[in-house]
């Protein structure tokens, strides 16, 4: 089991450790933080977050049972007027959590706190094609993809696609028998 708390400034170095690349920061966070990540943007990443009225909430993801922090979730650009809101930057960064369906358990607690407590009605993601592993998570979750972004992001040579995924109300409490 996991359980999400407000990510604050002693979760940082841990979250600076796992990220090891600037690829690897890309894909994470898109074009939102510059490598090599530090204090300073995750100051800036979390000085308006986790109020009341906030516009994003982020959190670590905690293992319950060994009591130790093994990710990284937030829900932002919520807009409780269109009751909508968008996942991003998660990431299980403990390898030894990977695999085990903790991506899962952590879009389920996420989406519990997007449709449950905050009453929205909608909730998207963004998810780079090349990773099948995460898109096969959030489709297990009820996630369904509405397209494709072709050439969306640039990594040195390269250019990556993005999958626009999203999720309403009425299909996650269908999918959670809470109809």
């Amino acid at each position: 089991m996991i359980e999400l708390k407000y990510f604050q400034h002693s979760d940082f170095k841990q979250l600076i450790n796992w990220i090891h690349s600037p690829a690897f920061l890309l894909q994470w966070s898109g074009s939102a933080f510059n490598y090599p990540l530090n204090e300073q943007q995750l100051e800036k990443y979390i000085e308006n977050a986790n109020n009341k009225n906030s516009e994003i909430f982020i959190y670590k993801v905690i293992d319950s049972e060994l009591a130790e922090t093994i990710g990284h979730i937030s829900l932002g650009k919520i807009d409780r007027k269109n009751k909508s809101a968008r996942i991003g930057r998660v990431l299980i960064g403990d390898k030894r959590a990977r695999g085990k369906g903790i991506g899962q358990q952590m879009i389920k607690e996420i989406l519990k706190i997007a449709f449950n407590e905050l009453q929205l009605h909608r909730v998207s993601l963004g998810v780079f094609d090349f990773n099948t592993s995460a898109i096969a998570c959030y489709e297990r979750v009820g996630f369904t993809k509405e397209g494709l972004l072709r050439d969306t992001i640039k990594n040195e040579d390269e250019y990556w696609n993005l999958w626009e995924m999203s999720i309403l109300e009425d299909e996650w409490r269908n999918e959670n028998n809470l109809v």
